[in-house]
């Protein structure tokens, strides 16, 4: 089944361009997608998460946040194949 994953960034976020990029080619075989979420465009995100972006997560478990982790997202994705 496939899944749509969350990275919530902000414009101008090198790291969350990386996560991105880095996630985006891991997912390109598997039928997962990815959204990005500007926080920056919601005030309550914007309040909750401040700074702390990027953050990776499958609807309300975060996965990885500041940088990708390969190792907890790979098992993510042996758990969603």
């Amino acid at each position: 089944m496939s899944r749509t994953l969350t990275l919530y960034t902000r414009a101008g976020c090198p790291l969350c361009e990386d996560m991105a990029g880095e996630v985006d080619a891991l997912i390109a075989a598997t039928g997962h997608a990815l959204a990005p979420v500007d926080v920056d465009a919601d005030p309550a995100l914007k309040a909750r998460f401040g700074w702390d972006v990027p953050l990776l997560f499958d609807g309300d478990t975060e996965i990885c946040r500041h940088q990708l982790n390969l190792p907890a997202f790979r098992d993510w994705l042996r758990l969603n194949p």
